[in-house]
């Protein structure tokens, strides 16, 4: 059934209590609205130069973890050749150079040993190693990662964040864009009028309500849900129904950070 499933990927989008300070308003179909600038300064975005003459776009998102390193789909990496990839930080206007984007060149690609190209069945993950590190010129942060096998309960009210498709006539925000999402627990969401057994306990679904999700363009990106006094990327995006994205009861997939943390450190720090 692998068939029926579409990548998210391509030029992003985007209970316990939502802390005080920040409040969601959702006014579009798929990608919420323009993120206000650096609220989310762990994201990234992925871009390729595919015909390797400086010509970069932007074609997935990703998460800032640590100064060197950067968490991304598996399925977002269509080249093995590093040099062909660059990741923006402290970007939020694609279209603009606005003094906060540090451009730093890709120098190693690790994706999961277990990945295999078949989204359903997971791993959907990959470490990209800069060429030189980022630094902190106040528009860039290192995520905060839940703790290894952490899970959330249903409807807990997460954000989806990215620069992918807002609506079905294929319109690209230049500007990050995001909406709040509350995750379905793995017993509905593997159910069979939901995702059935494509969706894994290694897997984190959010959605399925046919009003919000993440899209074409939000691959690997991060999905935020504040736990423990902090904002917490526990999933990377995977992958959404064919068609238009935003099905009733087919959430938006993410790979569950919490289920590959050891793997992470190993590539990171070993």
């Amino acid at each position: 059934m692998i068939w029926l499933v579409a990548f998210i990927v391509c030029v992003g989008f985007v209970s316990a209590e939502t802390p005080s300070h920040y409040r969601v308003h959702n006014d579009r179909v798929i990608g919420g609205h323009d993120a206000k600038p650096d609220v989310w300064k762990w994201q990234v975005s992925l871009q390729l130069d595919s015909y390797n003459d400086g010509s970069f776009y932007h074609i997935c998102g990703g998460t800032i973890v640590d100064s060197f390193y950067i968490m991304t789909a598996a399925h977002c990496i269509l080249s093995s050749d590093p040099q062909q990839y660059r990741a923006v930080v402290g970007e939020y206007n694609l279209d603009h150079y606005e003094g906060s984007e540090q451009l730093h060149r890709v120098e190693k690609i690790v994706v999961h040993p277990h990945w295999n190209g078949d989204l359903g069945l997971g791993n959907d993950i990959a470490i990209l190693r800069l060429a030189d590190p980022i630094y902190d010129n106040g528009h860039v942060a290192i995520a905060n990662l839940p703790s290894p096998g952490a899970t959330l309960p249903n409807n807990f009210e997460c954000v989806i964040t990215g620069w992918g498709l807002i609506d079905f006539s294929g319109s690209v925000p230049a500007i990050l864009q995001e909406a709040p999402i509350p995750v379905v627990e793995h017993s509905v969401c593997s159910q069979p009028d939901w995702w059935g057994s494509l969706a894994k306990e290694t897997m984190v679904c959010a959605g399925g309500d046919g009003i919000i999700s993440g899209c074409q363009g939000d691959s690997g990106g991060p999905l935020n849900c504040f736990t423990d006094e902090a904002w917490r990327v526990y999933g990377v995006v995977s992958y959404g129904p064919a068609g238009m994205c935003n099905q009733l009861r087919k959430p938006t997939v993410f790979t569950r950070v919490a289920s590959f943390m050891d793997w992470m450190y190993s590539v990171m720090y070993n």
